[in-house]
């Protein structure tokens, strides 16, 4: 074997002592371990032992330990791959149904819920997603009942109401607010105001109040075809939770109506008032020269008296004209209307006046149909109608003309027709014949004692029994008035007994 003396594990028992060295052997064309120790004898190194070992059966052994740790090894990293499978499926599809939840919350859908038998973490989560959905879809369905309360609230008010943002953009707008301002409520939305109408004024008082965040109160007057408008506007900021200025609404009222029932209530009080005066006037005029003249003659006095007389009759003639008036337009609701035969307060109303116009040189004609005519009104106003219509015919109608009073039916309405072969009107006046004190020959109607009241007080009758009252008239020919009741159905096919 030769000198072993420098192989490595001889070396090491020298340095070390003891020696270990593995490598491959030529001859036997194996590993080989070697173990090298000291002999030792009588205290003195005596020479070195050296024992070798084939490696062959410890690799083969090595090699099957090998195989079974890596056959382990696969067999187990299969198993974990399972069960990551199985243990990740049963995390993934709850946090997928989660993550659908989610979403379907996120675009306004609050009905889906989500199993929560689970007792982990993910089972906590879940009843917190449901519980969550279930809070939003109560205030969400609040907030729709209070917005549809809102929207309803707006389309029946009867003022117009717009809204705006910062950018004064329209956010609302009502069909009322649509009507003043000319505009489409559908297609308004999102539009800047002062695109959507061109009432200037409006855009103004919304910039006002959004520049300055407080209310700006102002009054609009709008000039169309029929009559002016008077629109009051009330603006006012919008604030958000914080307190930040995110908008205005302004509040259209239109008072109209109003300011012309007070114009007519001014002129109503103006024209009163000079009525009543001129009589008054005359009386007292009369009466101080007839008290300041002691040698006045007895035919004189008579003569004043006479006036005096006259003017009275006028003056209380007027004041009944203005408690009909005042009675017909207090009384709530109108007078009471009861089942009557519109024959009998014709007649009644034509028969009081035939005298008047015998001694007037006036031939009054009468036509009544021969069946009921039932309607629903009140007998007294109703004959006050015909009286004033025939009693307007015979003034103004000269000696020797003739009047036709007529009560017709046709297509559900009865029809109280006067007609005369008078004076005429105009037909510039004739739209304003109805309006109170309107007279169209004021010297002639004071002088054959007209009050300016009675067509007024026809019109307002009609109206209350819902009727209709117009006229046809030529200058020079003569006048045809008529006033239409409706004919109530149910008594006309079971009349009262």
């Amino acid at each position: 074997m030769g000198n072993l003396a420098s192989r490595p594990e001889i070396m090491d028992v020298r340095s070390h002592g003891s020696g270990v060295a593995t490598r491959y052997s030529h001859g036997l064309g194996v590993s080989v371990m070697h173990l090298a120790l000291p002999i030792e004898g009588n205290g003195r190194l005596l020479g070195y032992a050296r024992a070798s070992r084939s490696l062959s059966d410890i690799e083969q052994r090595l090699t099957r330990l090998r195989t079974v740790v890596a056959l382990g090894a696969v067999l187990a990293m299969l198993a974990a791959v399972v069960l990551g499978l199985v243990l990740a499926r049963s995390f993934v599809k709850p946090v997928k149904a989660m993550t659908a939840v989610a979403e379907g919350m996120a675009r306004g859908d609050y009905n889906r819920r989500l199993p929560a038998t689970r007792t982990d973490e993910l089972g906590d989560l879940a009843r917190a997603l449901n519980q969550t959905a279930k809070s939003s879809q109560n205030r969400m369905e609040t907030i729709i009942t209070d917005r549809n309360k809102l929207l309803s609230l707006l389309r029946g008010m009867v003022e117009g109401v717009v809204a705006v943002d910062r950018d004064e953009r329209v956010l609302q707008m009502n069909s009322a607010a649509g009507k003043i301002l000319g505009a489409s409520p559908e297609t308004s939305v999102s539009k800047p105001i002062w695109e959507v109408t061109r009432v200037r004024q409006v855009c103004d008082t919304l910039s006002r109040t959004l520049k300055s965040g407080r209310d700006v109160k102002d009054e609009l007057r709008l000039a169309t075809r029929s009559q002016d408008r008077v629109v009051e506007m009330l603006a006012s900021p919008l604030f958000d939770g914080e307190g930040e200025l995110v908008g205005a609404v302004v509040v259209l009222h239109d008072v109209s109506d109003l300011h012309r029932l007070q114009t007519v209530r001014r002129d109503f009080v103006a024209n009163a008032s000079h009525e009543l005066k001129t009589p008054i006037a005359a009386i007292r005029a009369l009466v101080e020269t007839v008290i300041d003249d002691r040698s006045m003659r007895s035919s004189d006095q008579a003569s004043f008296l006479a006036k005096i007389w006259n003017q009275s009759i006028r003056l209380s003639s007027l004041v009944t004209d203005l408690l009909t008036l005042s009675r017909l337009e207090s009384s709530p609701g109108g007078p009471e209307l009861r089942p009557i035969d519109l024959r009998d307060s014709f007649r009644v109303a034509v028969h009081a006046l035939l005298p008047t116009g015998e001694e007037r040189g006036i031939a009054v004609h009468t036509e009544v149909p021969e069946n009921p005519v039932q309607v629903l009104g009140d007998p007294e106003a109703l004959g006050q109608l015909t009286t004033n219509l025939l009693d307007n015919a015979i003034k103004y109608t000269s000696r020797g003309g003739q009047v036709w009073v007529r009560l017709k039916t046709g297509n559900g309405q009865a029809l109280i027709e006067v007609q005369d072969t008078g004076m005429g009107i105009a037909p510039q006046d004739q739209a304003r014949v109805f309006e109170r004190f309107y007279r169209v020959d004021k010297a002639r109607s004071r002088e054959l004692g007209g009050t300016g009241l009675g067509l007024s007080i026809v019109k307002h009758i009609a109206v209350i029994h819902q009727g209709r009252v117009f006229v046809e008239s030529t200058p020079g020919i003569g006048s045809t008035f008529r006033a239409s009741i409706p004919i109530s159905r149910s008594l006309q096919e079971n009349p009262p007994s």
